[in-house]
């Protein structure tokens, strides 16, 4: 027992606390749709029991599913049989940027489209317009700009995640690695001028680079709820942005330091 205690103490003042450490887990598998234990006692540096432990209390509060050395979000079959996405909250924000980004768009164009729920929304104004080039790892998008006669609809391979309909992996950065686009729409779950971009977890960070330099200009796509807010891995610093599009929810000193550092601030309203 006193050895269990030594080590559970080491867990806790190495690791985040429990609380935060099951809340970002819980994002971990809202991002991935699964997890396995050994993957998530790396990230966090904590030990497998602890993260065992994280994963129990996770299934009482019935968000998830343990099996076998891992474990799934409990939303993710359902959500992905109807082609649902997970992030549903602050949709009216999102829809609003959605549409001033889709303004931005001219025919003939070749552009990517990162994977969520904002994005979905710039895919759904896109319907009108001819010529476009699209490349994206999102599914949903596929189909929603697929379906018109004029667009050129382009995906990598990858292995497939059920919460953002996407693919990701090695296949997916090999291929933007070698494509060229004049606009790249960005995702992310966190923007903070400290930390800068930053996601769920580990997975997308080598795509979302590769597709940041496969685009002339970078716009970033998140509603005002997402500024000053960090998650669990670091993608890089604001400079990789050209452009960031938000909603009038962002104070006029954030913005205005945004602009401090050349980022262009475009506002929908």
């Amino acid at each position: 027992m006193e050895a269990k205690d030594e080590h559970d103490a080491s867990d806790s003042m190495i690791g985040l606390l429990s609380e935060p450490r099951r809340r970002r887990i819980l994002e971990w598998l809202q991002e991935e749709g699964s997890a396995r234990v050994r993957e998530l006692a790396g990230a966090f540096h904590v030990s497998e029991a602890t993260i065992r432990q994280d994963l129990e209390r996770l299934e009482n509060d019935g968000f998830i599913t343990r099996e076998h050395g891992g474990a799934y979000l409990n939303t993710a079959p359902p959500q992905t049989g109807t082609m649902t996405l997970h992030h549903q909250e602050n949709m009216d924000k999102k829809r609003r940027i959605g549409a001033l980004a889709a303004s931005l768009v001219k025919d003939g164009e070749t552009l990517i489209l990162d994977a969520g729920t904002t994005t979905t929304e710039i895919a759904m104004r896109l319907t009108n317009r001819r010529d476009l080039t699209l490349i994206t790892n999102a599914l949903n998008i596929a189909i929603i700009l697929g379906a018109v006669p004029t667009m050129a609809v382009h995906m990598p391979g990858g292995q497939f995640k059920s919460p953002t309909l996407s693919l990701s992996g090695d296949k997916s950065v090999e291929y933007f690695r070698n494509i060229f686009a004049g606009k790249l729409f960005l995702a992310t779950a966190g923007v903070a001028l400290d930390a800068g971009l930053t996601y769920p977890s580990f997975a997308d960070l080598q795509l979302k680079e590769a597709m940041i330099k496969a685009a002339a200009h970078v716009y970033l796509v998140a509603d005002s709820t997402k500024i000053n807010r960090s998650s669990f891995t670091r993608l890089g610093s604001l400079d990789v942005i050209n452009s960031f599009i938000t909603d009038d929810g962002i104070s006029d000193r954030d913005a205005k330091e945004f602009e401090k550092r050349g980022i262009e601030v475009l506002i929908a309203k």
